[in-house]
């Protein structure tokens, strides 16, 4: 094989020297040349027969055999471009050039470049009418496209299955919640916890809810539904009930809401609460209008509070919130004036303030963080808040509170 290499070699010297060593250009036997370049590609030894394929060229560059076989050498190499560009010389005059119509459909076949391949084909067949080589090539390349085709549609539907498994939907969870809150006067620490199971069904969410806290060291427990029913993309509410026979909670609470999702990430909602303790009751009125931007979400809330104490109570919080890889992770705020809507009630000697207690002047600022774990089932939250409110018993008077709490969510 070497030996034969070296006779090619010598008998491409003697057909292509050059009359002057200066003479850069071809000028030796073009076709004792490309014989012998030929001999060279197929024998393996591709460099050498391009060598010599682009020295004919140099002078005779119509010479469509020649650039067939040059063309031909990259692809066998896998240089599909630099094939391209040759072939396309050629066809883009030499249109009745059967073999580089072949070669040229063959490359893009080698390329993977099916649709390519199959205009390559059609255009061919413009000019070489019936050519049955040519309907072979063509019926070839249509199977190969639909072999690509089932190829990618499989690939898609391994992917989908894989998001499906990562992305698992979860219809169930539990969540704990515990919140300690201490004061700087008057009042000794207080313990807020939960336990809760939500349920997601077609028709939304069904929240059930136990809570349980020790203000006063005086323990009691609430008994709580939530339930968020859709009735639209555009439109969902929130409804609320909860029961307590403690002095600590309402012995009642009635909440209900009606959202809208609006054009331009907006968000609006209208509703009220009712509460009812054992002296009392009490109706509050309270909207939201919320907004989407980029990662960013803000919210305004008003409670406007009609009684007989005053003819009207006005309190409101604010909500800001970052999310960070997906809706369920978050850094936020909540920052309010007025009553909480959570009614903290405080004492007033040996009563248990109830109404009195939405009539104090009181701001909060609330810090939260939410995120889930790699494996996703696992929620947590953690918060940090300051309270500054009027004491009851001493108007004009304040009192600091400092809460933090932690909530576990465990979906399944």
């Amino acid at each position: 094989m070497v030996k034969r290499t070296y006779l090619m070699a010598m008998l491409i010297g003697i057909f292509s020297v050059p009359i002057l060593a200066q003479d850069h250009f071809y000028n030796g036997d073009p076709d004792a040349s490309f014989l012998a370049a030929r001999t060279l590609a197929f024998n393996g030894e591709r460099s050498i027969a391009r060598d010599t394929l682009k020295h004919i060229l140099t002078k005779y560059p119509n010479y469509s055999d020649v650039r067939t076989l040059l063309a031909s050498t990259y692809s066998w190499d896998g240089n599909y471009n630099e094939a391209r560009g040759h072939f396309n010389k050629i066809t883009s005059k030499d249109r009745q050039n059967k073999e580089t119509w072949v070669a040229a459909i063959k490359n893009e076949m080698y390329a993977k470049e099916y649709y390519i391949a199959l205009g390559l084909s059609n255009k061919a067949m413009h000019y070489l009418k019936e050519d049955q080589d040519l309907i072979a090539l063509k019926k070839e390349i249509l199977i190969q496209i639909k072999k690509a085709s089932e190829v990618v549609l499989k690939n898609d539907e391994d992917e989908a299955n894989k998001e499906a498994k990562k992305e698992k939907v979860f219809k169930n969870s539990i969540g704990i919640s515990n919140r300690y809150d201490v004061f700087d006067v008057a009042y000794d620490p207080m313990v807020y916890s939960s336990l809760e199971f939500k349920r997601e069904t077609k028709m939304g969410s069904i929240i059930p809810r136990i809570n349980y806290s020790n203000r006063f060291q005086i323990n009691g427990l609430q008994y709580e539904l939530d339930a968020y029913p859709k009735f639209s993309k555009t439109f969902y509410a929130y409804t609320n009930y909860a029961f307590s026979n403690a002095p600590t909670f309402p012995n009642h609470r009635v909440g209900g809401e009606l959202y809208a999702n609006l054009p331009k990430s907006l968000e609006v909602s209208i509703g009220m609460r009712y509460l009812d303790f054992k002296s009392t009751q009490v109706n509050i009125f309270t909207g939201s209008v919320g907004m989407y931007r980029g990662n960013y979400y803000v919210s305004l809330r008003p409670y406007i509070t009609p009684s007989k104490v005053k003819p009207i109570s006005l309190s409101g919080t604010l909500v800001g919130r970052r999310y960070l890889k997906d809706a369920e992770n978050y850094l936020g705020f909540l920052a309010g004036y007025g009553f909480s809507s959570d009614l903290r009630q405080l004492r007033d000697g040996d009563e248990v303030l109830a109404e009195t207690l939405l009539f104090v002047e009181s701001q909060h600022l609330l810090l939260e963080y939410q995120f889930t774990s790699k494996s996703q089932p696992h929620l947590y939250k953690a918060n940090l808040g300051v309270l500054r409110q009027e004491l009851a018993f001493d108007s004009g008077n304040y009192y600091w509170s400092v809460s933090a709490g932690f909530t576990y969510h465990i979906k399944f």
